[in-house]
Parts: C-alpha cells; sequence; structure tokens
C-alpha cells in the first residue's frame, strides 16, 4: 500500500504561516509532500544530520536562503522544527519581513518551552496530525490490525506481523533515544525507561501518581514531570475528570491515553499477546481505538469540544463525556 495515496482529512491552510504538530511516524512529511509541490519550496528537513549541524552553527543561515528565493518559490517548509528552537526567532522576523509563508512541522513543544523559544503566538496558524483515523483508511481499515498494531502509516504499509512488531518496538527505542534522552529532558533514563512501561499498563486508568513513584523508585514530583514530558512531546493526551465545578475538577485525577493503540502495546511489552475477541484486554483496546478516534476527529475537525470522563463515588464510570460549545453535555 503507497500512503501518498491515502488523503489525510486534516487540510492546512496554504495562505498562513503554519505550525504543524504531531508525533514522530504520524506522517507529516508525507502529508506535506502531498499538499505541497517541492518546486515551489525551500524544504529543510532537521532531522538531518547535515541540515540541523548547518543551523545549529549559525541559525541566521535561514535569513540569507530566504533572501535569494524566487517570486516563483512562496514557501518555506521546515521539518522538526524543535531541534533547533532558534530557528523561532529568525522565522518570527522573515514572516515580519518578507511575503514569505513558513510551513513549520514538529514533533515536541517541550525543547521550545523549556528554551523560551518563539513560539510564533498570533503569526501561525496551529495544526495537529495524529496517526491515521478509520476514515481515512476507508476500506483498507482493518479492526483486527487496529488493535493489535495500531494506526500508525508504517504499520499499515507493513505486510506482515513480523515487520510490524519490529517497527514498534524500535519506534518505542527511538522515542526514548530520541525524543527524551538526546535533548536532556531526564537526568536518569533508566526510571523513566520503567515509568513508561508502567504508564502503558495503566493507559486510561485513573491515574495515582503516589502508586507509580513507588513502583517506579522515583518522588511524587517526578512521576508529574514524566506525564508532561509524555504530553509535551506529543507521545499521549490526559483525560481530566468531568464535574461541573472547575475547581472540583481540578483535584481530581485525570486519565492518561497514550496516542496510539499498537505503541501503547510495544511499550507495555504486550505485543506478543494475542488480541481476541469476547476478552476485558480486547474491551481495553477498543475503548482506547474509540477515544483516540474521537479526540482525532475533534482536532481535525472542531477543537473547541471537550473530552472528559466520569467516575462516582459508587464506582460506576461513563469511559467519555463530550461537552460541546453551547450545547448539552453528550
Amino acid at each position: 500500500m503507497d500512503n501518498l495515496l491515502i488523503n489525510r482529512d486534516l487540510k492546512i491552510s496554504k495562505e498562513d504561516n503554519v505550525l504543524l504538530f504531531g508525533p514522530r511516524g504520524c506522517g507529516k512529511s508525507t502529508m506535506l509532500q502531498t499538499q505541497f509541490n517541492k518546486s515551489n519550496c525551500l524544504w529543510i528537513n532537521l532531522l538531518l544530520s547535515s541540515q540541523e549541524e548547518r543551523y545549529s552553527r549559525n541559525p541566521e543561515t535561514l535569513i540569507s536562503e530566504v533572501a535569494a528565493l524566487p517570486e516563483d518559490k512562496p514557501y518555506v517548509i521546515v521539518d522538526e522544527i524543535q531541534k533547533i528552537p532558534k530557528l523561532l526567532d529568525i522565522v518570527h522576523q522573515l514572516i515580519e519581513s518578507t511575503n514569505k509563508i513558513f510551513i513549520l512541522t514538529g514533533s515536541s513543544a517541550r525543547k521550545s518551552k523549556r528554551d523560551s523559544a518563539n513560539l510564533l503566538a498570533g503569526r501561525a496558524f496551529v495544526y495537529n496530525l495524529s496517526a491515521f483515523t478509520f476514515k481515512e483508511l476507508g476500506e483498507k481499515f482493518d479492526l483486527m490490525i487496529a488493535l493489535t498494531w495500531g494506526m500508525l502509516p508504517k504499520i499499515i504499509h507493513y505486510k506482515t506481523g513480523v515487520q510490524r512488531d519490529k517497527y514498534l518496538k524500535s519506534y518505542a527505542r527511538t522515542y526514548l533515544r530520541e525524543e527524551v534522552w538526546a535533548e536532556q529532558f531526564i537526568r536518569e533514563l533508566d526510571p523513566f525507561r520503567y515509568f513508561l512501561e508502567v504508564a502503558a499498563q495503566g493507559n486510561g486508568k485513573i491515574i495515582n501518581f503516589s502508586n507509580i513513584a513507588r513502583d517506579v523508585g522515583v518522588n511524587y514530583k517526578t512521576v508529574e514531570n514524566y506525564y508532561s514530558i509524555l504530553e509535551d512531546t506529543l507521545l499521549g493526551f490526559f483525560l481530566p475528570a468531568y464535574n461541573g465545578s472547575i475547581r472540583k475538577q481540578i483535584n481530581q485525577a485525570p486519565k492518561f491515553y497514550f496516542f496510539d493503540v499498537g505503541v501503547v502495546r510495544a511499550l507495555s511489552r504486550m505485543l506478543s499477546v494475542p488480541v481476541r475477541e469476547q476478552t476485558n484486554y480486547f474491551g481495553d483496546l477498543f475503548e482506547h481505538f474509540i477515544i483516540c478516534e474521537i479526540k482525532k476527529h475533534i482536532e481535525y475537525f472542531c477543537d473547541e469540544f471537550q473530552l472528559s470522563y466520569l467516575h462516582t463515588k459508587t464506582g460506576q464510570e461513563i469511559d467519555l463525556i463530550i461537552k460541546r460549545p453551547g450545547m448539552s453535555t453528550l
């Protein structure tokens, strides 16, 4: 299957500056290649070590390159901008001084936040891309593949379980190596690696920060920081508890969902466990899949909807509540 033939539901503006965020491997570059013609773009890929080194040494190189662009090259696309946060300041200057349109992608906002980088507030539209949706795949969608291996583009491209297994295990290692350790988000890798497994095993469950801290061998604040790393590197999202009072809602523990079923199975070391219908495990995976699908559709089409869950004092639970702006709760 050629991923280039799968149209994404997310359509970005071609007339405005854009920040396109999404986890590694979700297809940001491929989507841009289908929506933009390389012949009229200056395309910079900071995942290439040669280009990262070049712009790290002298970010102002971009100024002279943009100045030299002809009129028939209106777009400047920079892949994985978080690799060099200082480039955002340069882009800001160029937005103010040129008529070029900038399309920036990133798989993490954490480094930029940490380095107090310019996030182009008010000067760029922000979009979020995730793994494929069932609607994007259409007739190619297979529920058992989705629940067993997830919806990342490479997973859909591969034909065998062996390939998918190796890819997901490699994905987990790459995340640790490139998104966390290389960017110096943590001081010790082993506790975070163990935390990832514990957090993945607790995917979709109410978070007990103290218990996780005890299991991992770190303090409460460290666990909170670990979860914020997952959120900032787009590996997952919090689902808050529903309550009519915002104050009370803040005091209730959230749930956390990883962005993809296959990724959570890899991180929890469950890839070898078969997915069988009419089992609790199947039900957990299906719930996870549906919530991720709803979140993706909200981000693509109506990001004002708010998601939460409800857990009563008597133990009854509603997995997902959707609050619509100006309307009653679903």
